[in-house]
């Protein structure tokens, strides 16, 4: 039986059922109509426990055996009930699951097989349909989309192709899920939206880029003015570790190194005492190197490539072609 079926009442006999109280337990004080009849609560039962404030309705045939605020837990078992007994999150809620992303207020977000008759109940649930539920469904508890399924899910989710380029590539990176095993599940369950972006957004991880500000940079700093390719998470050894270096161009005959700072990574001190000893050691190779955030990359990539440039043919780079310069140069 599967692990999210666990607890259906249509899927175990009664003599196999948990307990009442380990049922509780388990769904955080939450349970649906079915439940309730399955473990002896009549009809009048129910009516008289939400009528006296003891059960609260929380959404179509669910309740909430408690009262005072709704936790994060219990919608999401209440969003699971609701959804039936093949539900699972997905999307942005199994991405939190998943630690991919900090966890933010909205709806908890399920998958349902297509037939489901489970619709959206604004502003605590959203549903999404699959035809293949049971293949992207996780062996976890809570239930939810496999980490592969569920990054392809966000992407397809996005409001524009760009952005679900840069989820690929920061999630993929982010959770070190193999590479072969996200080209595996996009071409097994092709996105219906973006699937030109996601499909090259696995292709820049392959590549080595690691962060939506890599994209930013390579496309609008290096393609759009001209610029070499960089050679992307380049090791270098620093107080006898390995660490890697955004974007090298010691292949195009100079040394250069430019770090793209997105300041999520540079919160800890002990992160900042890396970078530093990162760049004495950049000082004492006699490298060049330039930082850049994402307000110069995204809002001055023109002044971005120039500075670069100008770097790159000082310490030695030859361009075999003239300038190139984009629409939006000056």
């Amino acid at each position: 039986m599967p692990l999210h079926n666990r607890w259906s009442e249509e899927a175990i006999p009664a003599e196999q059922r948990p307990s009442w109280p380990v049922l509780l337990e388990e769904q955080y004080g939450v349970v649906s109509r079915a439940q309730l009849r399955a473990y002896g609560h009549s009809k009048a039962d129910i009516v008289a426990n939400l009528e006296a404030g003891r059960w609260r309705r929380v959404l179509p045939r669910v309740y909430a055996t408690f009262t005072g605020p709704l936790p994060r837990s219990a919608m999401i078992h209440a969003a699971l009930r609701y959804g039936g007994g093949d539900a699972v999150l997905s999307h942005r809620t199994a991405a939190e699951e998943w630690r991919l992303v900090p966890i933010a207020e909205g709806p908890v977000e399920i998958t349902v097989r297509y037939s489901s008759s489970a619709i959206s109940q604004p502003p605590l649930v959203k549903v999404h349909r699959s035809r293949a539920l049971p293949h992207s469904a996780a062996e976890t508890w809570p239930p939810r989309t496999r980490l592969t399924d569920t990054i392809a899910d966000l992407a397809t989710s996005q409001p524009t192709a760009k952005e679900a380029l840069n989820v690929v590539v920061d999630l993929v990176s982010r959770s070190k899920v193999p590479l072969s095993a996200m080209r595996d599940c996009v071409s097994m369950r092709p996105p219906f939206r973006f699937r030109a972006e996601i499909q090259r957004g696995l292709q820049l991880v392959a590549d080595g880029l690691m962060s939506a500000l890599e994209v930013e940079f390579k496309d609008q700093v290096e393609i759009l003015h001209g610029l070499p390719a960089g050679d992307r998470q380049t090791p270098v050894e620093v107080d006898g570790k390995t660490l890697w270096e955004d974007v090298t161009y010691d292949s195009h005959g100079a040394a250069v190194t430019v770090r793209l700072d997105g300041r999520a990574t540079h919160a800890m001190a002990a992160v900042a005492f890396r970078d530093r000893r990162r760049d004495n050691a950049a000082e004492l190779a006699g490298r060049a190197r330039l930082v850049y955030g994402w307000q110069d990359v995204r809002n001055s990539p023109c002044q971005v490539a120039d500075e670069v440039r100008t770097i790159l043919l000082r310490e030695g780079w030859r361009p075999m072609t003239e300038r190139v310069t984009c629409r939006k140069c000056s």
